[in-house]
């Protein structure tokens, strides 16, 4: 009797997983197709459903907003010269973690040799699509050694975070220019 008592999980186990299996498939005639034309245009190859993100978008870089291309409809809202302005100009700081699907980009903390007492972290958030002072926002930290050798919260002058989004702006414009101009050629 033990032993019939000790196969029922597994004989159970079968028939929930045969049930699963079968509520997958399609058991009777197959289906209407699916619909075809702008509506429902690659919807079968999106990752995230009918409003995600195609593969061919990843691959063929026009994931992101910004540039040229005719098909925006899987673009990130992140501009892609903002993007690749803020990873050039930053790159002076170890990146901890870069997120194109929100746009943002987190340094870890860097010190500078001439002041080793000192570190400082940023974070840049693109908050939209276009190439503009206010789809940017930089926020910096800074700690400094305290006497018992703890890094310690020390306040940051705003202009510092002004002049990071300053320099990442003129950066952004001077890929796009590179690029228009480039395309021209």
């Amino acid at each position: 009797m033990a032993r019939k008592a000790a196969g029922l999980p597994i004989i159970a186990a079968l028939a929930a997983t045969g049930l699963l299996m079968a509520g997958c498939g399609n058991l009777g005639p197959n289906p209407e197709p699916m619909p075809r034309g702008p509506k429902h245009r690659g919807v079968e190859g999106k990752l995230f459903g009918e409003e995600g993100i195609s593969v061919s978008s990843i691959t063929s870089g026009s994931l992101f907003r910004g540039g040229d291309d005719k098909d925006k409809g899987d673009a990130l809202p992140v501009n892609k010269f903002l993007w690749q302005a803020s990873l050039d100009t930053l790159s002076f700081l170890p990146l901890a973690s870069t997120d194109p699907f929100t746009g943002v980009i987190a340094t870890d903390w860097g010190t500078s040799p001439q002041n080793p007492n000192e570190r400082f972290k940023v974070t840049a958030y693109m908050v939209n699509s276009a190439l503009a002072a206010s789809s940017l926002k930089v926020a910096v930290f800074r700690e400094v050694r305290g006497p018992n050798g703890a890094w310690v919260s020390a306040s940051v002058d705003p202009e510092t975070a002004r002049k990071l989004e300053d320099a990442i702006l003129t950066r952004a414009r001077q890929i796009r220019i590179a690029e228009v101009e480039g395309g021209r050629a």
